[in-house]
């Protein structure tokens, strides 16, 4: 890796051998070319993954971590080592399709204020419906919930083309992501503390506080398979998402929102935690609780945080940022589509 490529596609890996066979085949297939380079870097695997890149994959630049550093960190080391423009940041469980990086790359290109670019992201298994994970791109509500065009909570809309249109988002999704090198590296990159899930919000906004923009391209389409390393409702998933929302705002929010909204935020916690007890969903109640435990224990490093990204921080609003609360409008007003919240 010593002479500079355009495009890194790096995919991190752990104990990902069962996927290789349905997913790579397609991304060395439609990402040809001298200036584009792929590269899975082995996030401490014991599944023989590098031993079976090498014998069936011999084109893939292998880059061993020999050890589990998580995702966001995991990234971070491995991006640290490579030389390129743009990097692609892809799930080891995502499918291309044929010409799917140019129309990402040619936003970079046209202006230099965008900072990352998503792709359309549909479902493997039900291809003619979004994925859970980015959609047609992500947003948040004024309580720090993400939500996506084509995916509101747990549900999931049917791609009718209704999402067509390149256009600003919020944030784009870390199961396929395209960003800007040099901003990325500037920036500190993701967030280790948070080790998986959310980091890529977290980007994001911070990218948006810089004055950064954030783009959906439709005309770039992958399919995710999703739950690729933990099972939607597992309770270290469940943790994970309570804590790193809880991280994300505390470092991001802007001063006038910040302790009513972070409040807010903690007592709907409190409604989804009594939620799960009433559901006998006992182990995902502790995570709640082991998620907020976290939060007060690591106090001291997220003000630290706070204040130097507050001091970088040149935009406070986000006409992406949906002002009205999503659980409200999907729970209380039944509104289970994009299109039902008349934003944007």
């Amino acid at each position: 890796m010593t002479k500079t490529k355009k495009v890194a596609i790096v995919i991190l890996n752990w104990n990902g051998i069962k996927l290789f066979p349905d997913f790579l085949p397609s991304i060395i297939e439609h990402s040809q070319g001298e200036n584009i380079e792929i590269i899975i870097a082995d996030n401490g695997s014991t599944d023989n993954s590098l031993d079976y890149l090498k014998a069936n994959f011999p084109s893939v630049t292998l880059m061993d971590l020999e050890t589990n550093y998580g995702f966001a960190k995991g990234y971070n080391v491995a991006l640290d080592k490579i030389d390129a423009e743009y990097f692609v940041l892809a799930n080891s469980d995502v499918k291309v399709e044929k010409g799917w990086i140019e129309p990402c790359i040619q936003h970079f290109e046209k202006d230099e204020k965008i900072a990352a670019v998503q792709p359309k992201v549909l479902s493997f298994n039900e291809p003619e419906y979004f994925e859970y994970a980015g959609a047609a791109g992500g947003f948040i509500d004024k309580y720090g919930y993400p939500f996506c065009r084509g995916r509101i909570l747990d549900q999931v809309e049917k791609d009718e083309k209704q999402y067509e249109t390149s256009s600003e988002i919020f944030w784009a999704t870390g199961a396929c992501m395209f960003v800007r090198a040099e901003v990325f590296k500037n920036s500190g990159g993701l967030d280790a503390d948070f080790w998986a899930h959310m980091e890529e919000i977290d980007l994001c906004w911070r990218l948006k506080n810089q004055g950064y923009k954030i783009v959906f391209e439709p005309q770039s389409v992958i399919y995710h398979l999703g739950g690729g390393s933990l099972e939607y409702g597992n309770p270290r998933k469940v943790f994970l998402n309570f804590r790193n929302n809880l991280y994300m705002l505390y470092k991001n929010l802007p001063k006038q929102k910040f302790t009513r909204t972070l409040l807010s935020r903690m007592i709907l916690d409190g409604v989804a935690a009594f939620k799960f007890l009433a559901g006998m969903e006992f182990k995902a109640f502790g995570a709640v609780l082991k998620a907020h435990r976290d939060f007060y224990k690591n106090l001291s490093l997220l003000k630290a945080k706070r204040k130097a990204l507050q001091e970088k921080a040149i935009v406070n609003n986000h006409k992406q940022m949906y002002d009205e609360s999503i659980m409200w409008k999907f729970f209380v007003q039944k509104k289970h589509k994009f299109t039902d919240l008349n934003f944007n």
